[in-house]
């Protein structure tokens, strides 16, 4: 199959030799009902992304060489994308160097701990990156909307959260804090289609189905959270979330525009 020509939609030469390429023609056959602007679109943005892929493999070579240490906090709503996101940014990068963490429910005995300890735990060694698909800010939303702690234990981390984080850049570790936001009819139409999808089932929680009856209290605590733990030195990097192309190349960017890497030798890494 190749394009030539389409009715309609302007069209340059680049243009289709993009949907010609391998990644073009797979973007066009990707749904029943060929959409030849969404296909363009979705090639661009998966080169793009390649793009990027391939400098955050220079970013690790650099963080393994230097012995450096790299955070990056992935928060959001049910549904917004956040582990699609991680998987598509550490797609490429060394995995014996990085690692995804998503802690289930604490169990008996870390619950009597403190709340921060076993996240320190899974705090990177030098020369490793750690993505965390949800964090300790589990606590600043999740858990007092759904209430998972007392008062007093959410207002004891909102006491601790911005030393504690203070604490882990202090020891040399860069820390990023992604928000993925998205709209509420976006995660009503993502939740329809995670339960039609028999592979994608399992991902519905208990949580999850009570998301969208909690949707402003949800915000209300978010707000909190922005307002208590912004800071300069820590900031939110909020992402508009509701296409998950454009948030994932936004994330990308952003690790490599602000992480100050360097290119290493290969012998060095």
């Amino acid at each position: 199959m190749t394009i030539k020509d389409t009715k309609h939609i302007q069209l340059s030469e680049d243009d289709i030799s993009l949907l010609n390429s391998p990644i073009g023609l797979r973007s066009l056959l990707s749904d029943k009902k060929t959409n030849v602007e969404k296909a363009l679109r979705l090639t661009k943005h998966e080169l793009k992304i390649k793009e990027l892929q391939t400098e955050l493999i220079k970013l690790q070579n650099w963080v393994i060489a230097k012995n450096k240490k790299i955070v990056v906090i992935f928060e959001g709503r049910d549904a917004a994308g956040k582990g699609g996101a991680i998987r598509r940014i550490t797609a490429y990068i060394n995995p014996r160097q990085y690692r995804i963490v998503a802690l289930p429910k604490p169990t008996v005995e870390e619950t009597g701990q403190w709340y921060f300890q076993r996240y320190v735990n899974k705090l990177p060694k030098p020369g490793e990156m750690v993505f965390f698909d949800r964090s300790w800010y589990n606590r600043a939303v999740v858990e007092p909307v759904n209430g998972f702690c007392t008062k007093q234990q959410y207002q004891n981390f909102m006491k601790q959260v911005n030393s504690f984080e203070r604490m882990i850049m202090d020891s040399d570790t860069y820390l990023i804090k992604f928000y993925f936001s998205i709209s509420k009819e976006e995660q009503a139409f993502r939740f329809k289609e995670i339960k039609s999808d028999p592979l994608k089932k399992w991902k519905m929680t208990a949580v999850d189905e009570k998301a969208q009856e909690l949707w402003d209290e949800y915000t209300e605590f978010k707000v909190k959270m922005f307002d208590h733990t912004h800071l300069k030195d820590s900031p939110w990097v909020i992402i508009n979330a509701d296409r998950k192309t454009d948030a994932r190349i936004k994330a990308l960017s952003y690790i490599i525009e602000t992480i100050p890497y360097e290119i290493v030798e290969e012998e060095e890494v």
